[in-house]
């Protein structure tokens, strides 16, 4: 039965997990945060941050529990307004656009990949994985076939089943596949392992770089995981609101 279109927001081999030299051909320039800052009353979760990720390169940051890791993936989706520095994703600069045009970039140039998936449990995976597209107002019927597609890639069953009725790992793998099927410059992760066991946690992780390395996206993700964040091309702390390489914080 052809799927009917539904409302609603935002696939891969497993390789090695290594960037590779081919990098996205769209020109995309990546992730770049430059002096953030960001203050909740006299506490300082960000202090003049700076970031890079390239096209198809994989970055982690860890750090304690409230060091601001998760606020600083919020800065960069516009959900929190710093209050000062820049931040450009796929070469353009998101600091200062109003909800309408932070809305439009996250559905064009960022991908986000919760740490419980944020699915709706009452769609089905193609269903959840297509509504990025159908929010930016695309054809149903080639987002359908794309998430198919993506799903297919993932080993995530297409049928009807509710995405709440999947295991932890396909939900995830799902979310995954949300995230890429708008072909994002930049791949965002929050805790992506964390609510996993230790058998997907690593198909997860694995699948994560090796998304960002073939498809070109600039990966940021933060976790509390030393195994996952070794995985990246390089790894940040960030303790006191200050983000350094690991081992220098």
């Amino acid at each position: 039965m052809p799927h009917q279109p539904v409302p609603g927001w935002c696939g891969v081999p497993i390789e090695s997990d290594k960037r590779p030299d081919s990098m996205k051909q769209s020109g995309s320039s990546g992730l770049r945060v430059s002096g953030l800052c960001y203050r909740v009353g006299e506490r300082t979760l960000l202090d003049e941050v700076d970031l890079s990720v390239a096209p198809g390169e994989s970055v982690a940051v860890t750090g304690p529990s409230g060091s601001g890791k998760s606020t600083l993936l919020m800065c960069i989706l516009g959900l929190v307004k710093p209050q000062a520095g820049t931040i450009v994703a796929g070469g353009r600069e998101i600091t200062g656009l109003g909800s309408a045009q932070l809305a439009k970039v996250r559905r064009e140039t960022l991908g986000m990949v919760f740490q419980f998936g944020e699915l709706l449990p009452e769609l089905s995976p193609v269903e959840n994985v297509a509504l990025p597209v159908l929010l930016d107002g695309g054809d149903h019927r080639a987002a359908y076939r794309r998430a198919e597609e993506l799903l297919d890639e993932l080993g995530v069953p297409v049928g009807s089943t509710p995405t709440g009725m999947l295991s932890g790992g396909e939900r995830q793998r799902t979310a995954v596949a949300r995230a890429l099927i708008t072909e994002p410059d930049v791949l965002l992760a929050d805790e992506p392992t964390g609510a996993l066991d230790p058998e997907a946690k690593e198909g997860m992780a694995r699948l994560l770089f090796t998304s960002a390395r073939d498809r070109g996206c600039a990966l940021l993700l933060v976790t509390h995981d030393p195994t996952v964040a070794g995985r990246a091309d390089r790894h940040h702390q960030l303790r006191g609101g200050v983000l350094a390489e690991a081992g220098a914080v």
